[in-house]
């Protein structure tokens, strides 16, 4: 009798912990319709490499009222905007920071007067997450993003939402939600109201994501990123694996004949065999849907929302490969009424092509992603 009650004793506690575990998702309808159709807005308050660095006549030039417009005609309903916290955090660069937050603040209200949801996206470099391993530059953090946190609370909390940490790039799962808990906190006590959007560790693809362990806070989306597979979505880049930039012409849906054929410029034998490997695992529109079905499956068991706030493909793809691609996951996200961002507005993965401070939205990507031209 002693072993039995303790037997049912341990099963009540465990179903009882699980129940406060599983708290069930408050995020409102009325929210995640703000995230249905948005794009990325890149290289405006991060990911800024010229040597002048975040300089006013920058904020002012490289995304404009026009630019938002045109976003919105596009039939877009919300915008990604991603921020450096490292010229706001430094100290020594104060005057630098004044003039960050001038112009964020007059971004925010050009992108919420034009009638667009924004997510707030947290977008440092690598080596400032490389930091977050030290637990006092992790408090650091936390404090900043009170800041940032307050500071936009007043704004509508409907079309407001705070991302917690672009791509996190922590290999160790355990330690990211350490920290991705500490920082969801200090956003919800400056921001009660506010949607938190939560990333996976890693690069937050759609593995790390079913990795992830929700956050004990209803209000929160869960984000990840989809660009599978990188040697297609990728070929030509001169970043990520060192032979993506010998890539060229290979094709979507995969072929095992135009893979074999691409290898060929490859100096590299693994690296060959990872390009003809492509081609025989014909990737096409049911492979993506796995993929993504993947993370609709976890989002279903775990009660909670989620969101791709990052796909696309690099321009040097053929245009009517890439275009497939882009149709072919925008497909499978809304048949599981997943919301998403493409990357990006108008750089190098655009669904626009800037000239001389013009962007020209590209009709063929743009019906790829269901969308019509204004």
């Amino acid at each position: 009798m002693i072993r039995q009650g303790t037997i049912f004793l341990f099963a009540f506690l465990m179903t009882f912990v699980s129940a406060m575990h599983a708290q069930s998702s408050s995020v409102p309808s009325s929210r995640l319709a703000h995230l249905q159709h948005g794009v990325n807005l890149s290289a405006w308050f991060a990911q800024v490499y010229d040597p002048k660095g975040y300089t006013k006549e920058h904020f002012e030039t490289w995304t404009t009222s026009a630019d938002i417009a045109l976003i919105r005609s596009a039939g877009f309903d919300h915008v990604r905007l991603s921020v450096n916290p490292q010229p706001i955090m430094d100290a020594s660069r104060r005057g630098e920071s004044e003039r960050y937050f001038d112009s964020l603040d007059a971004a925010m209200k050009m992108i919420l007067d034009a009638g667009l949801a924004v997510e707030l996206d947290m977008h440092p470099d690598s080596d400032f997450k490389e930091r977050l391993k030290q637990n006092d530059f992790v408090e650091r953090f936390a404090d900043f993003w009170r800041t940032i946190a307050k500071r936009y609370s007043s704004y509508d909390p409907e079309r407001v939402f705070f991302e917690i940490l672009n791509e996190p790039e922590m290999n160790d799962p355990y330690r990211w939600y350490g920290v991705g808990t500490k920082l969801a906190a200090a956003i919800r006590q400056a921001a009660p109201a506010n949607t938190i959007l939560a990333p996976g560790a890693s690069w937050d693809d759609d593995n790390d994501l079913l990795f992830l362990e929700p956050l004990r806070d209803a209000n929160v989306i869960y984000v990840f990123h989809f660009y599978e597979p990188h040697i297609f979505t990728h070929q030509g880049a001169t970043w990520g694996a060192f032979y993506w930039h010998w890539l060229k012409d290979l094709h979507y849906p995969s072929d095992p004949k135009n893979a074999a054929e691409v290898s060929a410029a490859i100096p590299e034998a693994v690296h060959r065999l990872d390009v003809i490997r492509y081609g025989q695992d014909h990737w096409d529109a049911s492979r993506i849907e796995a993929e993504i079905n993947a993370v609709a499956d976890w989002a279903k068991q775990n009660g909670v929302p989620v969101v791709c706030n990052e796909f696309g493909v690099f321009r040097h793809a053929q245009p009517q490969d890439r275009n497939a691609w882009i149709r072919d996951t925008r497909v499978s996200l809304e048949k599981h009424n997943i919301g998403w961002a493409m990357w990006d507005y108008s750089d190098s993965f655009g669904v626009a092509i800037k000239k001389d401070g013009k962007a020209t939205l590209d009709p063929k990507t743009l019906s790829a992603l269901g969308l019509k031209m204004p």
